[in-house]
């Protein structure tokens, strides 16, 4: 069990609670209450500039941060996260995920394969699933042992100790989606020819195992929401809303300040000279729109 002395004093987010809510919510929306494209893209516009801004106050003062995006297959992480990333470089937000570990992999310290992706200075590093892979999907699916999972949240909050204590900025967020909506989701992923991709035959066998996974989930968070790595905890049932409210948040929980910048003007172009264009072949696509 982990300290009194480090056990958190924040409030534990009550997720039972967060899915009742979500189920009703759900069932009451009506199209008064959703969010129009224009009002989304505006207000997505308005916050990814803030973005752009939070951008060159990271490279600008060396900072280093680093956010988690946990959740249920078809919780909406990916689209939380290009929505985050689309409009800032990707030399400075980078996204990880990382694929099943390999043979050696499988052999050394659970967290060794996680550590090296951690930010350094002017980065900004998002997980795209983390190191509580062991808390959930490993554990629920049979890829480690009870012990295994039960040993890392006794240790990953003071592993998480030490990485804000070298000044990273860590930030956690869980996308909460209810059994109706994930439902809704994963059958459009069967059905779109463009999402088909996103339905592995894990995510098929995790499907089936709702509750585990809501146990897993709720040991997880209660083991390790603690008062300087705490969870947040995100309605995902509206994947617009969810996206605004992430950057919002992300922006209000990193004190960052705009950066100067000198008026950008262009320079004259260069004279023509003697220069002349080639008579070459190019080869041209064909214009079929």
């Amino acid at each position: 069990m982990i300290d009194k002395q480090l056990q958190p004093e924040a409030e534990i987010p009550d997720i039972k609670q967060i899915e009742k809510q979500s189920e009703i919510s759900t069932k009451k929306n009506t199209k008064h209450k959703k969010l129009t494209k224009k009002k989304y893209y505006k207000e997505l516009e308005k916050l990814q500039g803030e973005l752009v801004a939070l951008q060159e106050w990271v490279k600008s003062s060396g900072q280093k941060v680093c956010i988690i995006f946990e959740g249920r297959d078809g919780a909406g992480k990916g689209g939380a996260i290009k929505a985050v990333t689309e409009r800032i470089s990707p030399r400075i937000f980078q996204v990880v995920a990382l694929p099943a570990p390999s043979e050696r992999q499988k052999t050394q310290m659970y967290m060794q394969r996680y550590i090296p992706h951690l930010p350094a200075a002017g980065e900004v590093i998002i997980f795209d699933r983390s190191w509580y892979n062991r808390a959930g999907v490993e554990r629920v699916m049979g890829f480690c042992t009870e012990q295994e999972s039960k040993e890392f949240l006794e240790i990953i909050p003071f592993m998480e100790k030490a990485i804000i204590n070298s000044g990273i900025i860590l930030l956690k967020y869980w996308l909460e989606v209810n059994m109706e909506e994930q439902h809704r989701r994963m059958l459009g992923r069967i059905n779109d020819p463009r999402k088909i991709w996103k339905l592995s035959p894990m995510d098929i066998k995790s499907y089936s195992r709702w509750y585990d996974y809501s146990r897993a989930r709720d040991e997880m968070i209660m083991a390790t929401d603690t008062s300087w790595a705490p969870w947040y905890v995100v309605d995902s049932n509206d994947k617009k809303k969810a996206r605004l409210n992430i950057i919002k948040h992300i922006l209000s929980e990193i004190p960052y300040k705009k950066t100067p910048r000198k008026k950008v003007e262009l320079p004259k172009r260069q004279d023509k000279g003697d220069y002349q264009e080639p008579n070459y072949p190019y080869r041209y696509i064909p214009k079929k729109y």
